[in-house]
């Protein structure tokens, strides 16, 4: 494939860390399928990120494919869109370390999610950890992005990046394009079915919080009946009623149907019938996903070749930059 230059980039990055939920689907992924035809579009399997948390290799390697599996099956075009992985680029790794020179460690300590993660994996609070957002930072100055599609959770970062691009352009001349985060219309915060003031998140440790992506119909339905909500028992939208206004945003996401509508249709209705209503629109919308994903899965070749195109591509874009990069900076280069 070939980027048309008339258009702008956007790049989105996904850990291979655990099997994707409706979280990452409908607040991201199911709405990328929108930008293809507008914009040059990068979506990288992040394997590089996921190892600030100890993984199982053979794990990562499975959840690899898997994550591109999930691309595709959601009605991305590998046609119109660049898929690869991430440490298929060398450049992401090279293009980090010459950003972590002009990142502030003030600003890294700031970072909400190295405290959140420091907490939860208190054992393993490693520098990685720490200058992750550098990485992310990489990613995405890289191929001079335009835009990145984020969720509210993950403004800081690009706010980050912004920051660092904007200092090496000010040292040495305009060299990267300073990103804008790009917020989807609908679904940008799942939240988790058991603590609906968190976000959902595929590595929580109690499954009830998540829908994953190839859960079964009656692990979906179970699932939903169990999500917590207050007291009261009208479906309405109001606030202090996380419970029931995540369930009433899952179901606007799946059926296209608005805040309004959805009052309207389940009035006078319990939660308990909106629970299960919820629960088999997941469902029957996840169907059609799931097999796709499952004749994917079955040809491993297919999505190597997938892999192997987008970063023939990927890589030349990015060595294009690091030239750039190396030769502002100074470093004798040989050809």
């Amino acid at each position: 494939m070939e980027f048309n230059k008339d258009k702008k980039i956007v790049f989105s990055g996904v850990q291979p860390s655990g099997m994707l939920t409706i979280g990452n689907y409908l607040g991201a992924i199911k709405n990328w399928k929108t930008l293809e035809e507008n914009y040059n579009c990068i979506y990288c399997v992040v394997n590089e990120h996921a190892i600030t948390v100890r993984q199982d290799p053979a794990e990562l390697r499975k959840r690899t494919y898997e994550t591109l599996a999930i691309f595709i099956a959601s009605g991305l075009d590998p046609e119109k869109n660049l898929f690869f992985v991430q440490s298929h680029v060398p450049a992401h790794a090279e293009l980090a370390w010459v950003l972590n020179c002009y990142t502030m460690f003030g600003e890294l300590s700031r970072m909400t999610q190295f405290k959140d993660k420091s907490a939860k994996h208190s054992d393993n609070i490693n520098a990685g950890l720490f200058t992750y957002p550098v990485l992310m930072a990489a990613d995405i100055l890289l191929y001079n992005a335009s835009l990145v599609p984020v969720g509210m959770d993950q403004k800081q970062h690009i706010e980050i990046t912004r920051d660092i691009a904007k200092r090496f352009n000010e040292a040495y001349s305009e060299t990267f394009t300073i990103p804008e985060p790009y917020f989807m219309e609908s679904g940008t915060k799942i939240c988790s079915l058991t603590d609906p003031t968190k976000k959902m998140s595929k590595s929580d440790e109690n499954e009830n919080s998540r829908i994953s992506l190839m859960d079964s119909r009656d692990d979906i339905i179970r699932k939903f009946k169990r999500a917590v909500t207050d007291s009261g028992t009208e479906v309405k939208f109001e606030e202090g009623k996380d419970g029931i206004n995540n369930l009433m945003n899952i179901y606007s996401c799946l059926t296209g149907k608005t805040i309004k509508e959805i009052e309207k249709e389940f009035e006078g209705k319990g939660y308990g019938e909106f629970k299960l209503a919820v629960g088999e629109a997941c469902a029957d919308s996840l169907s059609g996903l799931q097999a796709e994903f499952n004749r994917l899965m079955a040809d491993k070749s297919y999505l190597e070749n997938v892999m192997k195109n987008g970063s023939d591509y990927a890589n030349y874009l990015a060595n294009k930059m690091m030239s750039k990069v190396y030769r502002k900076l100074g470093f004798l280069q040989i050809k």
